[in-house]
């Protein structure tokens, strides 16, 4: 039942990777007086969410986790998503975060109330106010359904990846993978061998290398629990090979063709019919599109069962599916491997900021954030996972790790300087995201010949990061004042002295 939650130093939105870890360093700050909104019934975000066939991670473990919670038991150097969600259980319990967690709290509205110097939220679970809000909702929180004509009156299942029905049993069913991205390289071959027949519908095929993974030992998991600083060094050592391949997404894009060698080797070695290799084979420069990991999706798309159609989905006539190219298959069910809104995140609809315009209508024309956190016209907001901070080749932590230290030095400026809330200067912004299209123009993102959710809708590239994560880190490790508009607290109001009397 909607109530009166009251008022909190900070709210956070969302408890995936990001929020959790904004819980865990304000607890570090000494900040206990927060909350962590939450739209479901547990914590775990995108992990929680993405409980599809063959689910898991395409980043080494060790590396895909946080650097103050250490796991040495993971059990595969590529973990599935149940190992994943178990250790966000286990962060949550470790430091503490169940106490500020609100399950059932979607956030409906968060407006900026600038004569009271604080932002007024509206949730599932009743309202409240906070001075902070840290956005930590991600951006593959919400997922994006093409919207194809007939789609209304399928009679079989119809679901995206990342919400599974697993009530529905696929066994010797006629089924449609719309979609060859990330999670769908997962799940075909999962559900290959028990479908009766498997239509992948590919409009454009990804670049697939060899995934390393393997079992992690008994002996290998007993040393990383017992001489941490091994489990430090694999970390490290994971860490650096990224930073050393950070050059070729964003400075020599020709540099790709090394792995693009690799990738053509694994394709031909794992798919014999030259015809379906053809249709496999991508015309972009690797990295253009996310450089996908699988030993098993080639294999899976050879079987006798499977038949790869190279055109976009456009219609659903009755239990028919019908592509681009006049395909028409009789299908039982439609599975959307399709992404998520990444470029129009929909968490914009429903922030209202000082001059009383939504997030969304501020970035119509692109997604700009001050050093990927804070955005100008939106006081005391702060985004974890905010525009041009996403990677194509290493760890999405280390990127939120470093807009956790943004986040607790802009409390701490907050604190120093008496300011009832900071605003980020348009100029800044404008300077800073200037400078991030400059650099992102020459990446493998923008130069490789393809299109993918790293451009919006106007063709520009809001998601991407252009550089290390160590330089990152360094643009993030302290707020620089002169880049903010410091706001006043609200003046007491003045008692008459008929008042006092």
């Amino acid at each position: 039942m909607d109530g009166d939650l009251g008022h909190v130093r900070v709210a956070v939105i969302g408890s995936g990777f990001g929020g959790l870890g904004v819980g865990v360093r304000l607890r570090r700050e000494g900040i206990t007086d927060f909350v962590i909104l939450e739209r479901a019934h547990a914590v775990g975000g995108t992990w929680r969410d993405n409980s599809y066939p063959g689910c898991a991670c395409d980043v080494p473990s060790h590396l895909y986790s946080f650097s103050f919670a250490p796991n040495p038991d993971w059990p595969r150097a590529f973990s599935g998503q149940e190992h994943i969600q178990a250790y966000l259980e286990r962060v949550t319990d470790t430091f503490g975060l169940r106490p500020h967690l609100r399950f059932g709290a979607e956030v409906r509205e968060a407006r900026w109330d600038g004569e009271a110097r604080q932002w007024r939220l509206s949730t599932a679970a009743g309202d409240l106010t906070a001075d902070v809000v840290v956005s930590a909702t991600g951006a593959l929180s919400d997922p994006k359904i093409p919207d194809i004509p007939g789609i209304e009156s399928f009679p079989g299942a119809v679901f995206h990846s990342s919400r599974w029905d697993h009530d529905y049993d696929l066994k010797g069913k006629r089924v449609a993978m719309v979609g060859t991205g990330a999670s769908a390289i997962q799940i075909v071959p999962s559900i290959q061998p028990e479908v009766g027949r498997l239509t992948v519908i590919q409009r454009t095929p990804p670049w697939v290398l060899p995934r390393a993974d393997r079992p992690i030992g008994a002996v290998e998991r007993w040393l990383h629990g017992n001489v941490p600083g091994t489990a430090r060094a694999r970390r490290g050592l994971l860490w650096l090979i990224r930073e050393f391949q950070v050059g070729a997404f964003v400075r020599q894009p020709k540099l790709m063709k090394a792995a693009e060698r690799v990738a053509r080797t694994h394709l031909r070695r794992s798919v014999k019919d030259p015809e379906l290799r053809a249709r496999l084979t991508p015309d972009y420069t690797i990295g253009c599109k996310r450089i996908l990991l699988s030993n098993t999706y080639y294999p899976a798309l050879a079987q006798p069962n499977t038949e790869v159609v190279t055109s976009a989905l456009t219609e659903v006539r009755g239990s028919t599916v019908v592509t681009a190219d006049g395909t028409e298959r009789d299908v039982d069910a439609i599975i959307f491997g399709t992404g998520f809104h990444v470029t129009d995140m929909p968490i914009g609809d429903r922030i209202i900021g000082s001059d009383g315009r939504s997030l969304s209508d501020h970035w119509k024309n692109g997604m700009a954030a001050l050093r990927g956190c804070t955005v100008d016209g939106f006081p005391n907001l702060v985004f974890i996972v905010g525009p041009n901070t996403g990677l194509g080749n290493s760890s999405m932590i280390l990127m939120i790790e470093s807009s956790l230290n943004y986040m607790a030095d802009y409390l701490k400026t907050l604190e120093r300087t008496g300011a009832a809330a900071l605003d980020a200067k348009p100029a800044a912004v404008a300077a800073w995201n200037e400078e991030m299209q400059r650099r992102v123009s020459r990446t493998v993102w923008n130069t490789g010949g393809c299109q993918s959710w790293y451009l919006d809708a106007n063709g520009r590239n809001t998601t991407a990061w252009p550089g290390t994560t160590a330089e990152f880190r360094r643009a993030t490790r302290q707020l620089r004042l002169s880049e903010y508009e410091q706001l006043a607290p609200v003046a007491a109001p003045q008692r008459s002295v008929e008042a006092v009397s």
